[in-house]
């Protein structure tokens, strides 16, 4: 995986969430690489609803070694780790799934707010082909006109 490539804004298009997701409207990841290597990763979302408060996380990622790039750690508060695997990246970069060994939750993001039906369709393919059951996916509402001015 192109690390410097795959860094920059991602629409989270849908998940099998966790708690803290449940009701993200407009969800965006943003990915910066850090000089020393390290990974400032950036979540942004509407709470409850398309007007709903904006919520942001930030956490700190490292890639694990001998990973390719695909494996990494996430620290999304002290003490606590989350495991992140690109499980799936699009040839072209346009559109991924990040899964976890657990197979407990999964995110599939696009760099466009809105996939087509024919790609949602394959991604929801993909999410199954990664031992998942598809019946838990939420796809995440996007609203653009909500957002605040300096979103990406």
């Amino acid at each position: 995986m192109d690390l410097p490539r795959f860094m920059g804004t991602w629409y989270l298009i849908a998940a099998i969430p966790t708690l803290f997701e449940r009701d993200a409207w407009n969800a965006v990841e943003t990915y910066t690489l850090q000089p020393d290597g390290m990974i400032l990763t950036t979540l942004r979302f509407n709470k409850g609803a398309a007007g709903g408060p904006l919520k942001k996380v930030n956490a700190t990622a490292y890639v694990h070694p001998g990973s390719g790039g695909a494996v990494w750690g996430v620290r999304i508060f002290w003490p606590v780790k989350a495991q992140y695997i690109v499980a799936w990246l699009k040839p072209d970069y346009s559109e991924m799934i990040v899964a976890r060994d657990a197979r407990d939750y999964t995110w599939v993001f696009a760099r466009t707010p809105a996939v087509t039906a024919t790609e949602w369709a394959s991604l929801k393919r993909q999410v199954a082909a990664l031992g998942y059951s598809t019946s838990g996916l939420r796809k995440i509402p996007q609203s653009w006109s909500s957002m605040p001015d300096d979103a990406p």
